[in-house]
């Protein structure tokens, strides 16, 4: 007689503001994980109406649950909903735009070999290499955890694509959506309590980057903002000072590490020379929305982030589009 699995090994969490269309991709590429009649797929969007309809797409999963957040769907309260409603005790996070590799349930599961490690992240490659504002992009958001990648411990952990430990992140409490929003600081916070972060280089996913310049602009100053806004939440007056004081240096700081992170990289990959004026561009966005950030807080930066946080298909060029179309077409 088959034994039957009560609990699943790990629980992944995608939202969508759509529907199936959206997320078709995504879902293939979990659909082939080797592990995947132990995955629970936790779908978070606006209402369960928008994906119930198709029960087929999910069949070869443990299961599956559709939980509704209404009309205004965030990364951070969609994934925070999605921890919530998980059944195992570990929790990834997946993104419409970013496809793991079949091998990338199991090698995050497998991280999670030690009580002390609250997070295990996978390496990351650029699905849409095309353009210098994708490398770009992909450089400032995923630069420490590039293919092929190291295994140990890290500071930080690929935002949106890492896994972690459910009863720890139920500790958080009412304070679960912000720091789902801003990872970086849930990080931070997380090894403030003694536990670790750990990268698992057999985990490997591709990740589609803002390639259109309208997009990218905006999308640095505002993930500047929001993030420091959120970090500097506790802070005395006197250090948030010191902190503005010292933000020119943040741009030059990190596209020094940067520029080394694009030496490291998996072939092919554009040449420094090319990098540098739009990479500097994009960090100096990035440091000027964190001194506003800093200094007067958020203000409309997590709205405005919002509208870009789904549907990346509208922010890359035609080209790129094919990493989704054959999956659409197939989900209608």
């Amino acid at each position: 007689m088959t034994q039957v699995q009560t609990t699943p090994a790990m629980s992944i969490v995608l939202a969508t503001s759509g529907d199936l269309s959206e997320i078709a991709a995504t879902v293939h590429h979990l659909s082939r994980q080797t592990i995947v009649g132990s995955l629970e797929l936790i779908l978070v969007a606006r209402a369960t109406r928008a994906l119930q309809a198709q029960e087929q797409a999910f069949r070869s999963f443990w299961g599956h649950r559709v939980i509704a957040v209404g009309p205004k769907v965030s990364v951070g309260a969609a994934n925070a909903a999605g921890v919530r409603a998980a059944r195992g005790a570990v929790v990834a996070l997946a993104e419409d735009h970013c496809f793991p590799e079949p091998g990338w349930a199991k090698a995050l599961l497998d991280g999670h070999d030690a009580p002390e490690v609250a997070a295990v992240g996978p390496v990351m490659r650029n699905a849409n290499p095309g353009t210098l504002v994708s490398w770009c992009d992909f450089l400032i958001g995923y630069g420490p955890w590039l293919a092929p990648g190291v295994a140990g411990d890290y500071p930080f952990l690929p935002g949106h694509n890492s896994s972690y430990r459910r009863d720890v992140l139920l500790e958080l409490n009412g304070r679960l959506e912000e720091l789902m929003a801003v990872e970086t600081v849930l990080h931070m916070h997380l090894r403030e309590r003694g536990y670790r972060l750990v990268l698992a280089p057999g985990a490997r996913a591709a990740h589609t980057n803002f390639a259109l310049l309208r997009s990218w602009i905006p999308v640095q100053y505002h993930c500047g903002r929001a993030f420091a806004a959120e970090r500097a939440r506790s802070w005395r007056t006197a250090k948030r000072l010191l902190f503005a004081l010292g933000s020119p240096l943040i741009p030059w700081v990190r596209l020094t590490r940067a520029l080394r992170q694009l030496r490291s990289a998996e072939t092919p990959r554009p040449s420094v020379s090319r990098v540098v004026p739009l990479l500097l561009l994009g960090l100096t966005l990035d440091g000027f929305g964190q001194l506003v950030g800093c200094l007067i807080g958020e203000g409309g930066s997590p709205q405005r982030l919002a509208r870009y946080e789904f549907r990346r298909v509208d922010h890359v060029p035609e080209r790129d589009r094919r990493l989704w179309s054959e999956f659409e077409s197939a989900a209608l």
